[in-house]
């Protein structure tokens, strides 16, 4: 985490410093798989699972200071469910990757502003654990779980002034994660409905 902070802080010395912003973004992911065995066949039995995310990173205007983009790094959790009644089953996944960002002001008041967003993730599986009726098997090593996964989305962030240096936000994002590393004939998929709450500094 400390060496994330200096990251941060280097990246922003890089900068002008006009209306620049170091965020934390934290929230749930509620995740469903969208699997296909080597036959083409979905599972049917496959149901959302939730997990968590974690973002720092760092958000700058363009010249149209309507629109922003943002840089960072992001842990998220892609989890889920299944069975039936013979056969129960998880998967517990971390990814961690790089996060960029759009975002277009679309209302901007005294102390509240409303903007649609753009995001593309870019990850990689740093721990995974499957369960098979108690049985449990490592992911980080399967083909359709390791490598690299693209993620990208869209959603609407709505942002709250605290003050002249300080904000909240409140988020929405549907991310569609796909493993572009899987040459096999199993293909996996991540449908994500992400709920998020952030906390921004504004460096001026």
């Amino acid at each position: 985490m400390k060496k994330l902070l200096i990251l941060i802080v280097i990246m922003c010395s890089l900068q002008s410093v006009h209306s620049q912003e170091v965020y934390f973004s934290a929230g749930k992911n509620f995740t469903t798989y969208d699997y296909k065995n080597s036959s083409g066949a979905s599972n049917p039995n496959l149901k959302s699972g939730t997990g968590n995310f974690f973002e720092l990173g760092y958000i700058k205007p363009l010249k149209n200071e309507k629109v922003a983009y943002s840089v960072g790094l992001a842990l998220n959790e892609y989890n889920n469910v299944g069975g039936n009644s013979v056969n129960s089953y998880t998967w517990k996944t971390q990814y961690l990757g790089a996060q960029g960002g759009i975002t277009y002001c679309v209302l901007d008041k005294k102390d509240f502003s409303i903007l649609p967003k753009f995001g593309l993730n870019m990850g990689t599986i740093i721990s995974g654990k499957q369960t098979i009726n108690g049985t449990y098997y490592d992911l980080t090593n399967e083909k359709e779980f390791s490598g690299l996964l693209i993620t990208p989305s869209l959603g609407v962030q709505v942002k709250y002034n605290l003050s002249p240096f300080g904000f909240i936000s409140l988020g929405y994002s549907y991310c569609k994660g796909i493993n572009i590393s899987n040459s096999t004939d199993q293909k996996l998929s991540f449908n994500t409905n992400q709920l998020q709450f952030g906390v921004h500094y504004a460096i001026k």
